[in-house]
């Protein structure tokens, strides 16, 4: 089995969180929710951890993050910035938001060329999501990947969000789109900005992606045309979920679906931060995890 990696996507701001809510401590020792994860990847197996990230927030994401764990596993930093887009092209003047997923995995690909698994870092995805994923790939899988979720089970309490929807056939996956304004109506189902009425049952992706390296090649080639065609706007996203639909639709390649009991938590709003918190807190009480990490 060749070494597994776990790229965290650590870059962006939470515009509608209000800070970098990566760096904010929701365990009872100060712990933010990447080194559960962290923790949660280390006893999957996982040899290493690349952490993407902006520059100028190293040094506080080194003293408030990674330090505490540096001595566990290997880690490397790479760096998600504005400027950093394919010859030929530039970044318009006014942009502030980062160029999205695909180009956050891009910006790691000089630190991996084996098989690794990519999560978003502002997300609580449990054991069972790190075990599964990394079980596929020790016991020989060779293919893409996919952790799916119940969509009901991934809602916010206190706004919309956000989600890659998923048609499965046969444990492949078929489609992934995403499906932007997901929140709980008054009449008992879930609206979207589609327009279709959802029952929670349905599967999502939560950026959690297994890939094998030459993922890399795909990703530079599609950001390249990307560029062409979005790269003046200043809010345009080039996302993981969008590449990989294109590579299935196109029959390049496979992404075979994992399905997790974990639970899924995570802080897009400032509102969830205390939830979150209490649900840890659940779990130490039950023994999941230590009340202090990396002691």
């Amino acid at each position: 089995m060749e070494n597994l990696t776990l790229l965290v996507m650590a870059a962006g701001m939470g515009s509608r969180y209000g800070g970098l809510k990566q760096l904010d401590r929701v365990g009872p020792g100060g712990e933010t929710i990447i080194d559960y994860s962290v923790y949660d990847a280390i006893r999957a197996g996982f040899d290493r951890v690349v952490f993407i990230i902006r520059k100028e927030f190293e040094n506080d994401f080194k003293t408030t993050v990674s330090e505490k764990y540096s001595n566990k596993i290997d880690i490397e930093f790479a760096f998600q910035e504005l400027n950093d887009v394919p010859t030929g092209f530039v970044c318009p003047n006014n942009r502030i938001k980062p160029w999205g997923t695909g180009h956050a995995v891009l910006s790691g690909s000089k630190f991996i060329n084996t098989s690794f698994v990519v999560i978003n870092g502002d997300d609580f995805y449990g054991f069972d999501t790190f075990k599964i994923i990394a079980d596929y790939y020790k016991n020989g899988g060779n293919t893409f990947s996919m952790v799916a979720f119940e969509l009901g089970r991934t809602l916010s309490e206190f706004g919309s969000v956000t989600r890659g929807l998923c048609t499965v056939t046969s444990n492949y996956l078929e489609t992934v789109i995403e499906t932007g304004d997901l929140e709980k109506n008054n009449y008992g189902s879930i609206s979207s900005d589609k327009g279709t009425k959802l029952n929670g049952n349905e599967l999502v992706s939560m950026n959690v992606w297994g890939f094998t390296s030459d993922i890399f090649s795909y990703l530079y080639q599609m950001f390249n045309d990307f560029m062409k065609h979005k790269g003046n706007e200043l809010r345009s996203e080039f996302l993981i979920p969008e590449v990989v639909n294109e590579l299935i639709q196109k029959k390049t390649k496979k992404v075979y679906v994992l399905k997790t009991s974990s639970e899924w938590f995570g802080v897009t709003y400032k509102e969830d931060k205390p939830i979150v918190v209490q649900k840890i807190k659940e779990l130490i009480d039950k023994g999941v995890y230590p009340e202090k990490l990396f002691q």
